[in-house]
């Protein structure tokens, strides 16, 4: 049984188009024209538009900075994303200083355990060392496809020059 979104405007990249839309579980399942109700729930979208949910790829929750936190936690930031229709972000991850990338992805991690909305992350490394260039590949499979060097906010998270070069 799923959810059946009936007679919508249905929003693409290129189009728009009247249709129905099957959710089955949290995936999309068929996207067409009247499609049978059968055991589903339907939900009537006469006059509505239906179209993917936005992905913020920027955003900084529950980050320390400065002697601060940003105003936003997994919880609040993700409520109110899904409110404007954002259903993902990529958030950043901080390196502890004198710590590995995983030990941040760890602490992160558990940041979103109230998460309401799909997420990932994007690894900002601000101690790059060997063990941690070598601890790179590592990661793929955690799920991080993206790091960051700063070359700003010097003795927070900047790297210096040497480093970089």
């Amino acid at each position: 049984m799923g959810t059946l979104f009936k007679n919508g405007t249905v929003i693409t990249a290129s189009d728009m188009v009247k249709a129905d839309v099957l959710v089955e579980g949290e995936v999309v399942s068929l996207i067409g024209r009247d499609i049978p109700a059968a055991s589903h729930t339907v939900v009537d979208c006469t006059g509505k538009y239906l179209m993917p949910g936005g992905i913020d790829v920027h955003t900084h929750l529950d980050l320390p900075f400065g002697g601060t936190d940003s105003n936003d936690d997994f919880e609040s930031g993700h409520i109110a994303a899904a409110f404007g229709g954002t259903t993902g972000h990529i958030d950043f991850v901080i390196q502890p200083k004198g710590g590995s990338l995983a030990d941040g992805l760890k602490i992160w991690r558990k940041k979103a355990e109230i998460a309401c909305v799909d997420y990932g992350f994007h690894l900002a490394i601000t101690d790059l060392r060997q063990d941690v260039l070598e601890e790179i590949p590592s990661l793929i499979p955690e799920g991080v496809t993206s790091l960051k060097l700063f070359m700003a906010y010097k003795n927070v998270f900047m790297v210096d020059d040497t480093t970089l070069f």
